[in-house]
């Protein structure tokens, strides 16, 4: 008996991570190098914001720390997701503990929620600065934000824990491939021994509020931006204003719609919108590794304190390059 396939009569104590199904084994270290790659730019690029934040005090503003907090999440989701999907592909090594899965599949989910709660946090700084901008420093302050960053990473804990002890509840006696990159809601109950069809329901109804809701809060904060742009007189100004706004929005997209189309195909039965298990799994790791892929760099290129900070450190790396050399050559 394999172990991928373990018999009815006895419970399921460890999950394969099947990974990208259909995948030629000749594609496993290509596939793996691909994902060492994006795993080690992420961490790269959002160590960098991190350290950025830390040694230069002109970033401790509102902004930078909700940047700061976003940086510190997506480590946090590509640390618990991807090394598991590498290991599988470099070493063959897929297997991983039912308790194991299971806190992977509780901080996959915490890290999606926190996002979201971020990209909310983050669309009410860019409200309160474009559409009250004299009253910003007022409302919008570094311990209000620290707050308000604080709730969302403890709140984010509370769908997942409640969706995770439901998984744990259920039976899982017979298959144990998990046909996904990691383990995740819909993968686990799938496996399930009992009819999963109320636990899918209320895991998507969990997932629909944990989006929609800050979605809901976005949607209404960049329709507001856009209405007080388009009254400022100066052109100017409108393309500064909208120019800030045009990165969160990009980010936005590509974080929300996805998952909407993911989680709906998966859960809703009858619902005209169909996709094989490989289109889910390449659109879930689509939206979950580009917006942690591309942030730092979009940060870096379009935020003028960064780019500022950035020139300096040039300089004086400049500088100093040519007083050794002037010192060089006088010595000679």
């Amino acid at each position: 008996m394999s172990r991928e396939n373990q018999s009815t009569a006895s419970a399921v104590t460890e999950f394969f991570i099947a990974g990208f199904p259909g995948l030629q084994p000749k594609y496993y270290n290509l596939m793996a190098s691909v994902l060492f790659c994006i795993y080690m730019a992420v961490i790269t690029g959002n160590c960098l914001i991190v350290v950025l934040f830390i040694i230069e005090r002109s970033l401790h503003k509102p902004m930078y720390i909700v940047m700061l907090s976003l940086s510190l999440s997506d480590i946090g989701f590509c640390t618990v997701a991807l090394p598991k999907v590498i290991s599988r592909y470099w070493f063959n090594d897929g297997y991983i503990a039912f308790y194991a899965c299971m806190l992977q599949r509780l901080l996959i989910h915490y890290f999606g929620t926190l996002n979201s709660l971020i990209m909310m946090i983050m669309a009410l700084d860019r409200y309160l600065a474009i559409c009250y901008p004299l009253r910003y420093p007022v409302l919008m302050t570094n311990r209000t934000m620290r707050i308000l960053l604080g709730l969302s990473w403890c709140s984010a804990m509370i769908a997942p824990t409640v969706s995770s002890m439901q998984t744990s509840q259920m039976p899982f006696c017979g298959p144990n491939m998990i046909l996904h990159c990691f383990c995740d809601a819909s993968s686990m109950n799938q496996l399930a021994c009992n009819d999963a069809t109320s636990q899918n329901l209320v895991s998507y109804c969990i997932a629909m509020f944990v989006l929609l809701v800050p979605f809901s809060f976005i949607l209404i904060s960049y329709v507001s931006i856009l209405v007080s742009v388009l009254r400022i007189a100066n052109a100017q100004g409108r393309l500064k204003a909208l120019s800030t706004c045009a990165t969160q929005v990009t980010i936005i997209t590509l974080y929300y719609v996805p998952r909407f189309v993911v989680y709906s195909s998966t859960t809703i039965p009858n619902i005209p919108i169909t996709i094989s298990s490989s289109q889910r799994i390449a659109l879930v790791m689509f939206y979950s590794l580009l917006p942690p892929l591309v942030n730092p760099l979009i940060y870096c290129i379009r935020i003028k304190e960064i780019r500022q900070f950035f020139l300096k450190c040039v300089h004086k790396h400049c500088v100093q390059k040519n007083w050794r050399g002037k010192r060089l050559t006088i010595s000679k």
